[in-house]
């Protein structure tokens, strides 16, 4: 099932832990309409903006998957409300490309510019919410072991 021209259930809901585990990541049709709205509101701006593939590493986790990574408890992933987006995988752009672009021109809920360094981040994780966007620009910083956050 297609959730925008160049992005797919399959692609989204993906796991190499939930096959190991055998724990189901099927979405629910809530979920499924989450997922559909961050594909055209999010994923294909970007896409069709820059014309090259755009790998999704974690799209959508089922509560029971979530637990396994170690994802927080409030995760918008677990509602398929979040993408994790790495443009270094094809190549043709950067995270860097992506980030920016998606700040000027699409209405997110969360986006943060996960690790990496001060030029380009590892990978870049959106949210989108259906109801309302708060537009919230984070920086994920590891720091002695621990992640937090600050205002990009």
């Amino acid at each position: 099932m297609r959730l925008s021209e160049n992005l797919t259930v399959k692609e989204v809901t993906k796991s190499a832990t939930a096959i190991k585990h055998g724990i189901s990541n099927e979405p629910s049709i809530e979920h499924l309409e989450n997922l559909k709205a961050i594909a055209e509101n999010i994923f294909q701006p970007a896409r069709a903006h820059f014309g090259v593939p755009i790998a999704v590493t974690s799209g959508y986790r089922s509560q029971e998957l979530n637990k396994i990574i170690g994802g927080s408890s409030r995760s918008q992933h677990s509602k398929g409300e979040a993408l994790d987006l790495d443009a270094d995988v094809y190549g043709g752009i950067t995270n860097k490309q992506l980030f920016e672009y998606l700040i000027d021109h699409t209405d997110f809920d969360q986006l943060i510019w996960e690790f990496g360094d001060d030029q380009d981040p590892d990978w870049v994780h959106v949210s989108y919410n259906r109801e309302r966007n708060r537009g919230e620009v984070l920086k994920a910083i590891r720091t002695k072991g621990k992640v937090h956050y600050e205002f990009y």
